[in-house]
């Protein structure tokens, strides 16, 4: 049986009031499990108008509608007006999420911070964000999180060792084919990687070289070639949850009715050999639909 193990990032202030919970109402009602992976800081999503020179970014924004989406109010986070603290002003919306049974994760401290800024970091800085995220979770749910999924699957060769240190058992934080162990400097790390192996649906809307093609169909074709093979699907709470909410339920609902297997991260995790893992290294690279550059799986390397 094919499984597919949803994965969903939650970025805003606004994700979390609103998308977060409206696609938790959805998944309850079909029986279908779900990480959401939560922001956790301060939004300032208005402050990632610095990707308007970034190739692609405009492309995007035109593609998707980001106004539509995120509302004029998120895009001034951080710019004209001060960022809400999503930890302490959401922890109830949160807590609710986790009191329905669905499994919470680290996403990030302060979403645009780690987007633009983790990959040029050093140790210090990626150790003081993921930490704060760490303890405002901690502070939020009373416990330690299992699984963390980098924002805007960015990440540098700081990450594994720190998740590792930091007490996480797993992680999304990349895009790949497959579940494997990363390379480290002078080591394997033990956190296993569940990379996103899928495009996002905001990645195939009005893209040229799909000609049109509906993404839902596209997503069913390509998750249809392979019935067998396991996948990881990440959407956001601020899309899916939103404008997109009718195009996904319709894609739930057809994987139902094909017997795909619908889970989490952490019902994932358990049916692998952690051990028989590929190790691959983290690269940077390109994806379709996407700008700028994402933290990739490269080939894999056995001992």
């Amino acid at each position: 049986m094919a499984l597919i193990a949803l994965k969903i990032d939650v970025d805003t202030y606004r994700g979390t009031r609103e998308g977060a919970p409206r696609l938790a109402d959805l998944l309850e009602q079909l029986g279908v499990r779900a990480t959401f992976l939560f922001s956790l800081g301060p939004d300032h999503t208005g402050r990632a108008i610095r990707r308007a020179f970034r190739r692609g970014f405009l492309g995007k924004v035109k593609r998707t509608s980001v106004l539509e989406h995120y509302g004029l109010k998120t895009l001034l986070y951080g710019v004209l007006l001060p960022g809400p603290h999503i930890g302490r002003t959401c922890a109830a919306q949160m807590r609710d999420i986790s009191a329905r049974g669905f499994e919470v994760g680290v996403h990030t401290w302060d979403h645009v911070r780690w987007q633009d800024g983790v990959a040029g970091a050093g140790e210090a800085w990626t150790r003081r964000e993921l930490t704060l995220a760490r303890d405002q979770f901690m502070e939020v749910f009373g416990r330690a999180p299992r699984v963390h999924g980098a924002a805007g699957w960015q990440m540098n060769r700081y990450l594994p060792a720190l998740q590792q240190e930091l007490g996480f058992r797993y992680a999304s934080d990349t895009r790949g084919r497959g579940p494997f162990l990363p390379r480290l400097d002078q080591m394997i790390g033990t956190v296993p990687q569940l990379p996103t192996t899928l495009p996002t649906l905001d990645e195939l809307i009005g893209r040229a070289d799909l000609q049109g093609a509906d993404p839902v169909e596209h997503l069913l074709a390509l998750t249809g070639a392979r019935a067998s093979r396991e996948h990881v699907f990440t959407l956001h709470a601020e899309l899916e949850g939103g404008k997109y909410l009718t195009a996904f339920e319709r894609l739930l609902r057809e994987w139902q009715r094909r017997g795909v297997q619908l889970t989490d991260l952490a019902n994932y995790v358990a049916t692998l050999d952690v051990r028989g893992l590929p190790h691959c290294s983290i690269v940077a690279g390109t994806v379709d639909g996407r700008s700028g550059t994402l933290a990739l799986q490269s080939q894999a390397q056995r001992p």
